[in-house]
């Protein structure tokens, strides 16, 4: 004989009689657990190259960063690390007559006497060596004579109004700049193959 089913009413008795088993907790990160572990290697390993890495061009500044890289950071039992520095070429005299200074810099960012000495290794970067970046010069724009304005306005008299005709302007006022610039005009400037005094 089959059971029957219960109905809603007996089916929400049963259910609030009857304790539902807790959800499963989700397992504890791993990061809870590893920071401990990390900080205690830190304090007595110290900081490795990778560290050194991510900030390296804040470290020592634009101009030896595109240079050199952070290789290894080896502690020493007498004191004071040893940072083995990779160099492009011929860059490794200039970071030899700096290291002071990049030792300065790095005691204040590992702490002070973290690293006592420079090694300094030549060979190719991991990365490419960028060229430092100079600021682009900006031309000073010489303004144009009254005449040259307004017969660039009557040329451009028909054209409607809009920003066509203002790029139109703007180009035309540009060609003009760099004619005048130029030591010659374009009726004074003898043509290829012709004769004259330059």
């Amino acid at each position: 004989m089959r059971r029957s089913l219960p109905s809603s009413a007996e089916a929400l008795a049963i259910l609030a009689a009857r304790r539902p088993r807790p959800a499963p907790r989700p397992p504890r990160h791993a990061a809870r657990g590893l920071t401990s572990a990390l900080k205690k290697l830190e304090e007595k390993f110290g900081r490795g190259p990778e560290d050194l890495k991510t900030r390296w061009r804040e470290i020592v500044g634009e101009a030896l960063a595109g240079r050199t890289e952070p290789v290894k950071l080896a502690k020493s039992r007498t004191g004071g690390a040893t940072l083995e520095l990779k160099v492009a070429g011929p860059v490794a005299a200039l970071v030899q007559h700096q290291a002071p200074l990049i030792l300065d810099r790095l005691n204040l960012y590992l702490g002070p006497g973290a690293v006592a000495r420079l090694r300094i290794v030549q060979g190719p970067l991991s990365k490419p060596v960028t060229p430092a970046r100079s600021a682009p010069t900006r031309r000073a724009r010489i303004p144009l004579d009254a005449a040259a304005e307004r017969e660039l306005a009557a040329s451009l008299a028909e054209a409607r109004d809009g920003p066509l005709k203002d790029a139109l302007l703007k180009l035309g006022r540009e060609v003009l700049r760099s004619q005048t610039s130029l030591p010659f005009t374009g009726k004074d400037r003898p043509r290829s193959g012709q004769g004259g005094d330059v």
